[in-house]
């Protein structure tokens, strides 16, 4: 069944990761014609994929994002070949190997996905435990349920406009920050002009670690490549190699962190659907301890999935994950229950 998740993952790709993926597909055609082997007779009729096989190549056909290849890594990962008599020493490297395969497939779509999805799955999560504290903590001081709908959809707003300027601060901050250390184009320009002599751009490579003769050296280089006689194009290419590319810089690193602009809707978006799950009792009329229970219990539902998610990205198993996310999300619930309780009967 690996063989078919890997081939319908293949026709969703093009150029090198498709041929990567058939490869694999070719590979687990080789296991699984070893095992037909051994079994001879007995390999009819054909036992039924586990269920999990069946999910993954579903979903390979319907999404072939780093989901599915995420939770392909993690299938290799454990393969059981290592400790089976039957299994071949070179079955078993295979598995190990292809885990690191899909690792690398995936190394690019998780660098990708890593800054909006930090955004968004940090965004959802306080969106969730943030309200359900305070519509718990409210709610246990007796506070009638319209106030506590008009508590939490308060809570809402500010905490959502409050997630969004942080996020847009923050990733406005990081490019300003990585923008200082981009190399200033005009330096580029001014190389060639500098006194070889005095050679000041040594002082340069000095600056960024080299030892002195080591960055003498360096700089003779430099000036040697410039005065090649060679086009204009070549010594200017000789220049920003030397001290950094400043396009492929700015771009690089804009593409690594994301634009304010989307991280600071991600955060609003997420946080906002997030902090409305507990509200959705109260929109529906419930009231006192049934009303209080629902919002826990579709909290927490909420808390597992997105801990789940997380597993399943990172190659690992999502279930300690997502517990993680419940333990954290309703231990911060059930102190403000709490604290709400006492305040309540402080004032009685």
């Amino acid at each position: 069944m690996e063989a078919e998740t890997y081939r319908r993952l293949a026709d969703r790709r093009s150029g090198e990761d498709r041929a990567v993926l058939l490869a694999l597909a070719d590979a687990e055609g080789r296991h699984e014609a070893h095992w037909l082997k051994l079994l001879g007779p007995h390999s009819e009729p054909a036992p039924r994929p586990s269920i999990s096989a069946r999910i993954h190549a579903r979903l390979a056909s319907v999404f072939g994002t780093v989901f599915v290849l995420a939770m392909a890594q993690r299938a290799e990962q454990r393969t059981t070949y290592d400790h089976d008599s039957d299994a071949t020493a070179q079955m078993a490297a295979d598995e190990h190997i292809h885990g690191e395969v899909i690792r690398g497939l995936t190394a690019r779509s998780r660098q990708a996905l890593a800054g909006s999805f930090r955004a968004a799955v940090f965004g959802a999560n306080d969106g969730l435990v943030s309200n359900l504290a305070l519509i718990l903590g409210v709610a246990a001081t007796g506070m009638t349920p319209h106030l506590v709908l008009a508590t939490g959809v308060a809570g809402l707003l500010a905490g959502a406009l409050s997630m969004a300027a942080g996020e847009w601060v923050s990733i406005s901050s990081q490019r300003e920050l990585l923008d200082a250390s981009v190399p200033d184009p005009q330096a580029h320009r001014s190389v060639p002009a500098l006194d070889v002599d005095a050679n000041e751009l040594a002082l340069v490579f000095r600056a960024r670690g080299e030892d002195e003769a080591e960055a003498r050296a360096h700089a003779t280089t430099v000036f040697d490549q410039i005065r090649q006689p060679r086009t204009e194009q070549s010594g200017s290419i000789a220049v920003r190699a030397a001290l950094g590319d400043t396009e492929s810089a700015t771009h690089g690193a804009g593409q690594e962190i994301g634009t304010p602009l989307r991280a600071g809707l991600s955060s609003f978006c997420f946080f906002a659907v997030g902090a409305a799950i507990p509200l959705i009792p109260y929109v529906l009329g419930l009231t006192g301890y049934l009303a209080i229970a629902v919002a826990a219990v579709i909290v927490g539902l909420a808390l597992l999935a997105t801990g789940g998610v997380v597993g399943v990205l990172s190659g690992q198993s999502p279930w300690p994950r997502a517990l993680r996310q419940l333990v954290i999300g309703y231990g911060a619930a059930s102190i403000t229950y709490a604290l709400g309780l006492l305040f309540d009967a402080t004032l009685g």
